[in-house]
């Protein structure tokens, strides 16, 4: 079984930064996909980046292409999402999901992702 926790996220002005974390305990593989998500009030999950625990896959959404890293700590267990430029539209609840069977073609789903951390609120302001 495996468990994700966030850490990260808060209130930011326009064009600042923020990074969060998810942590993965538990019995992880390098196919592993982990995702990036969004959840803005009434609209549904998106996707914004993924890699999988090797870190030799990356997809980062057209809307945060050149704003948004997402990189990989792998003696942690880490995947981190750093943000930098960020605008008011990127306010969402951020989710961080696993799949654990390293479907990378099917990471747009977000049915695929077994284990999903608790959710952090990013909210930006202009």
């Amino acid at each position: 079984q495996v468990q994700l926790e966030e850490f990260g996220g808060g209130l930011v002005q326009a064009g600042g930064s923020l990074r969060l974390s998810c942590k993965a305990s538990g019995p992880t593989n390098s196919n592993y996909v982990m995702g990036w998500f969004r959840q803005a009030p009434g609209r549904e999950r998106v996707l914004v980046a993924a890699n999988n625990l090797s870190g030799t896959n990356t997809y980062y959404a057209d809307s945060v292409k050149g704003r948004f890293t997402i990189s990989v700590d792998k003696a942690e267990n880490t995947v981190y999402l750093g943000m930098n430029s960020l605008r008011p539209e990127d306010t969402a609840l951020y989710y961080c999901g696993l799949d654990a069977r390293g479907r990378w073609s099917q990471r747009y789903d977000s049915n695929i992702y077994w284990y999903w951390g608790q959710g952090t609120q990013v909210t930006v302001s202009s």
